[in-house]
């Protein structure tokens, strides 16, 4: 049974940083790609990033290009998505996916998700 659970989330002000992981198990982590989606409140769900089962490759959403960086540790079984120059509109819930095809990650199609962590952003 896949499980992924993400942490980190939480309160912080414009400008700052956060840093979310997800922790996953029931799968070889290290087959599977990785990525990241959010969500706020009455927007459809919105693709951040995603990173490879290698890790040579990173894709990002238009709204994480040169802010956020997506990371992975094989050895550890979490991926993690470092977030800098937060900004309001960076509030929702983001939630941590997996799938062994990068590219039905970016699409918003893959099998598996977590629960999701909230990030507020105060102004």
């Amino acid at each position: 049974q896949v499980q992924l659970v993400e942490s980190g989330g939480g309160l912080v002000q414009a400008g700052g940083s956060l840093r979310l992981s997800c922790a996953a198990s029931g799968l070889t982590f290290s087959s599977y790609a990785m990525g990241w989606f959010r969500q706020a409140p009455g927007k459809e769900r919105e693709f951040v990033a995603a990173i490879s089962w290698t890790g040579d490759r990173a894709t990002y959403g238009d709204s994480a290009k040169g802010r956020f960086t997506i990371s992975r540790d094989n050895a550890k079984n979490t991926v993690s998505l470092q977030m800098n120059s937060l900004k309001p509109e960076d509030t929702a819930v983001y939630s941590c996916t997996v799938d062994q095809l990068i590219i039905r990650i970016e699409g918003g199609t893959s099998t598996y998700w977590g629960q999701g962590t909230q990030v507020t952003v105060s102004s």
